[in-house]
């Protein structure tokens, strides 16, 4: 019998950003900065902070499918790629600048 690994394991964390200093009050489903859209090498699985990088990431491109928009990113540190899904309270205007590689 094998048993079922859970993937994604919810915090509720609040952090200071590292890249812009917002502070930002986390939700459980926070992995990003709404302001600078920055985020950190934190997981292995969404939430089990495992990642021994702690890199910033780099927000690198926007990816549109339908109506969600997914923020690729890039670890500075170990250069590990990831995607989540955006936002609503994202800042827009940084949204946009990330469709220059789209």
């Amino acid at each position: 019998m094998s048993l079922k690994v859970k993937k994604f394991q919810k915090k509720i964390e609040n952090f200071i950003c590292e890249h812009c200093g917002k502070r930002v009050k986390g939700s459980g489903y926070t992995d990003h900065c709404p302001k600078c859209l920055w985020s950190k090498h934190l997981d292995i699985n969404p939430g089990d902070r495992k990642a021994k990088c702690q890199g910033m990431m780099e927000p690198k491109e926007l990816e549109i499918k339908g109506k969600n928009y997914f923020i690729h990113y890039l670890c500075l540190k170990c250069g590990y790629r990831y995607k989540v899904k955006s936002v609503p309270f994202d800042n827009f205007k940084e949204l946009i600048k990330l469709t220059k590689n789209y």
